[in-house]
């Protein structure tokens, strides 16, 4: 079903609030990688999802830095799903294209871009302008990947002895 444009007298960090889901909870589930090769893993959820790691050179699998890069573009999607259902109809077509090129000597991506793929051309330019505006307002609200690697976060590893099994916390 495609609606027509909506029209509003909102300001687009007012539109951008609107569509802008509310803030919920990270989910709980456990979330672990296990070791299936030379290099290679296995990334799971306790929901039952399953993911393919490893170096590019192996195939059928993702690396670390495409799941980064993924994981982005999925999260500005997300964000802005509302945004422009409500002015496309709740059946527009979205390709969103993430790159960035590795910085081999310091091991990074110092930049990663996404493109949204979108038809807007039933909107005028004026409304094209302000969409545009208001989703890019929605990301910078509500997209946690992207807020995450913006401001940085801190990152800790710890390494329990062989055999000890997952650290429980106690009721008691």
């Amino acid at each position: 079903m495609t609606t027509e444009p909506a029209e509003t007298t909102l300001s687009p960090a007012a539109e951008a609030d609107l569509d802008v889901p509310p803030a919920s909870p990270a989910p709980t589930d456990a979330l672990w990688v296990e070791r299936t090769g030379n290099r290679t893993y296995s990334g799971h959820s306790a929901r039952g999802a399953h993911v393919l790691i490893g170096p590019a050179s192996e195939g059928a699998v993702f690396t670390p830095g495409e799941l980064l890069k993924i994981a982005l573009a999925a999260c500005a999607g997300m964000s802005t799903d509302r945004t422009f259902a409500r002015r496309l109809g709740d059946d527009y077509q979205v390709t969103i294209r993430v790159e960035g090129d590795k910085l081999v000597e310091e091991d990074r991506y110092p930049r990663i871009t996404g493109t949204y793929d979108i038809d807007l051309s039933a909107l005028d330019d004026g409304q094209r302008e302000r969409l545009v505006t208001v989703a890019e307002r929605a990301i910078d609200k509500a997209c946690t990947v992207g807020r995450t690697v913006k401001a940085g976060a801190e990152v800790e590893y710890l390494f329990q002895p062989e055999g000890a099994g997952p650290v429980l916390e106690s009721d008691v």
